[in-house]
């Protein structure tokens, strides 16, 4: 069983960065695709970004000049940064993993971690 642990979140001003990690163990994280979702207040979850395990990107339909999903494999952890903060990037952003790309991709991926909490300053 593979455990996702996240961090990184935390209150930021409008215009500011951050970067959030995604720590896997209890199985081979390093082939697994990895991704993030974000729920933001009162809306559904949404997809963000997933990297291959072989680090091919792919985004959501989310701002992607602002958003970069990254890996360190020999730690088996992946990592979003978020530049240029707004108000509306404001929600819970979950990491995901699957065995298989399309796992994330279609928004059904076989681990979740337990979110962490971003929110951005006006």
């Amino acid at each position: 069983q593979v455990q996702l642990v996240e961090t990184g979140g935390g209150l930021v001003q409008t215009g500011g960065s951050l970067r959030l990690s995604c720590a896997a163990s209890g199985g081979t994280g390093s082939q697994l695709a990895m991704g993030w979702f974000r729920q933001a207040p009162g809306k559904e979850r949404s997809f963000v970004a997933v990297i291959s395990s072989t680090g091919g990107p792919y985004y959501g339909n989310t701002e992607k000049a602002r958003f970069t999903i990254s890996r360190d494999n020999a730690n088996n952890t992946a990592y979003l940064e978020i530049r240029s903060l707004k108000p509306e990037d404001t929600a819970v952003y979950y990491c995901a993993a699957d065995r298989l790309f399309s796992g994330i991709v279609s928004r059904q991926p076989k681990f979740w971690g337990q979110g962490t909490q971003v929110t951005v300053s006006s």
